[in-house]
């Protein structure tokens, strides 16, 4: 009997040492899985985060490119009445034409124009200087001479004011079809750098759910070995129980009906026996 309890003794103690080593393992590993979900929750608050921002972008990106669109419209009508206007002005300065000998105003342009050109580039004397811009002087007051004989008609003065409009309003439109396509391309590569960073931590939220599981999984078997080794110990105390000449407890009560053989009076005697024969014994609950 001495033998066969300490046999159980033994086996009790290593079950128990057994269940603390899953349990320790088992916390630590819940500890884990604690710390990653953790890890988990706070890259997935940051790729809420820049989701949101990105879609802020697209949001003004997508209303930057409607005004890009409705400045092209608005340029192109402008543009449109500038270039009716200006054919207006043609017509009306052919109509207008300037008194007999003078030199037309195309003319004087042109000839300005080069000698502008003339001054800047050709290294002149000073009396050829002089000379060049005497003659620029006359040019520019033949051409104001005529502008302001052409403005003395309401109808043609009228029209030019109508041009200088259309031409600003072009302009205008046209500066502002370049601000805002420039305004939208910022905000499409913020919004691009964003879903990048998106796509990255969603790789990482993934990386950081397979070691969550893993080690879930792993806590769990930890567990599981725990419970296991427990209900081991149990079976041996109970067994230890028998061995004694304890009567079991009603709970241990097995439904089986007992062996004839008496495993209870063998153990009394000091004889061996064996793994089976314990656990026979235990099954019955015999006293």
């Amino acid at each position: 009997m001495t033998d066969a309890t300490e046999e159980l003794e033994q086996r009790r103690a290593e079950c128990n040492a057994r269940a603390d080593e899953h349990r320790a393992r088992r916390d630590r590993l819940n500890a884990e899985a604690r710390a990653t979900a953790d890890e988990r929750g706070r890259i997935l608050d940051e790729l809420h985060d820049k989701s949101a921002e990105a879609q802020d972008h697209r949001r003004l990106r997508d209303m930057l490119n409607n005004q890009v669109r409705e400045e092209k419209r608005l340029r192109e009508e402008w543009n449109g009445k500038l270039q009716a206007t200006a054919d207006k002005v043609a017509e009306l300065k052919r109509v207008h034409a300037p008194r007999p000998g003078a030199v037309p105003v195309w003319r004087l342009r042109k000839d300005l124009k080069e000698l502008e050109f003339r001054h800047m580039t050709t290294a002149l004397t000073g009396d050829q200087e002089k000379r060049l811009i005497e003659e620029m002087k006359r040019l520019e007051a033949a051409i104001r001479d005529q502008d302001e004989q052409l403005r003395r008609d309401p109808e043609v003065d009228e029209t030019l004011k109508a041009l200088q409009e259309a031409r600003d309003e072009a302009e205008k439109h046209h500066a502002l079809v370049g601000q805002y396509a420039e305004d939208a391309q910022r905000e499409h590569e913020a919004m691009v750098a964003l879903y990048e960073s998106v796509d990255e931590l969603r790789r990482k939220a993934d990386e950081v759910q397979t070691r969550l599981i893993e080690v879930k999984g792993q806590a769990d078997e930890a567990h599981r070995a725990h419970i296991a080794a427990i209900e081991e110990v149990r079976d041996i105390e109970k067994m230890l129980y028998a061995a004694r000449g304890g009567r079991a407890p009603a709970a241990w009560a097995a439904e089986e009906p007992p062996r004839e053989e008496d495993f209870l009076a063998r153990l009394k005697k000091g004889e061996k026996v064996s793994t089976e024969d314990l656990l026979e014994l235990q099954k019955t609950g015999r006293g």
